[in-house]
């Protein structure tokens, strides 16, 4: 009976252990590469990264880790790791100057700062660094689709900081703080030109000045004002607030309705 449970014990053990399959031959670059693009299609991220890591690790001297570096900048983009793809795409751009993808290398990098920028309550740091990126991308690539791209968010950029130097200005008015105010708004005139927050700081400066009793001032500053927006909200306050102290009239000396267009050309000379 103790020879025959041996056997049995034996036969037992023998059954259990089955040799493994052999490995079949590990994935070709190819192979790894279009796994992380069909991961990333379908949203799997990690699974994605890891497949272009793997490219990138066992293949380091193929074109296509070149490629898979450029895609895991782009996967982490996707999930708003931005400060992980700006560090993916510095060693990309470094380690490939003369790449196919390298404009788009640069946008791509741009782009991480932009979508950074914060509200116009926040300090603007981040608006000025997306800004340079941007503008980087203009002046390497002009002629690309990407450059395009950049110039408008440029001008979004310009109007973010113009916001945010209004904002401040309103503050500073509210706060009686005239002086400081001024400076807010008229930087917005000097330096953000072709923002939409022009005609309001022109009409705020206009407030300030007739706050101050400086008439002449205000006088000037309505004239930029009238001539360049004409059809202006702002404007026609501008002109109210002229026109109740008595400052723009006809030539009869009765003050003028607010208007539709330019009133400085009719009016100037009776100002004066």
């Amino acid at each position: 009976m103790a020879a025959l449970a041996l056997v049995l014990l034996l036969a037992g053990c023998g059954g259990g252990s089955k040799s493994a399959a052999p490995p079949g031959p590990p994935p070709t670059v190819s192979q790894l590469y279009n796994n992380g693009v069909d991961a990333l299609n379908a949203r799997r991220f990690s699974t994605a990264s890891d497949q272009f890591e793997q490219v990138e690790q066992n293949f380091p001297y193929s074109p296509w880790a070149t490629h898979a570096l450029l895609m895991q900048a782009y996967t982490a983009y996707l999930q708003n790791h931005y400060t992980s793809a700006v560090g993916t795409l510095n060693r990309y751009i470094q380690l490939h100057p003369t790449a196919s993808d390298i404009a788009y290398a640069y946008y791509l990098r741009a782009l991480c700062y932009y979508e950074q920028i914060g509200d116009i309550q926040r300090d603007q740091k981040d608006t000025q660094i997306a800004m340079g990126a941007l503008q980087e991308v203009v002046n390497r690539y002009p002629d690309t689709p990407y450059a395009t791209d950049a110039r408008l968010k440029i001008d979004l950029c310009r109007d973010h900081l113009a916001g945010h130097e209004m904002e401040i200005g309103r503050w500073y008015e509210g706060q009686h703080l005239y002086e400081a105010a001024i400076g807010r708004f008229q930087r917005v005139v000097n330096d953000y030109q072709t923002t939409n927050h022009v005609p309001e700081a022109l009409h705020r400066l206009v407030e300030i000045y007739m706050i101050l009793g400086l008439k002449q001032e205000a006088l000037r500053t309505a004239a930029v004002l009238g001539y360049n927006y004409p059809g202006s909200s702002w404007y026609a306050l501008s002109y109210n607030d002229l026109a109740e102290h008595g400052l723009v009239k006809d030539a009869s000396g009765k003050p003028l309705p607010a208007p539709s267009g330019g009133f400085f050309s009719r009016v100037w000379s009776s100002v004066f």
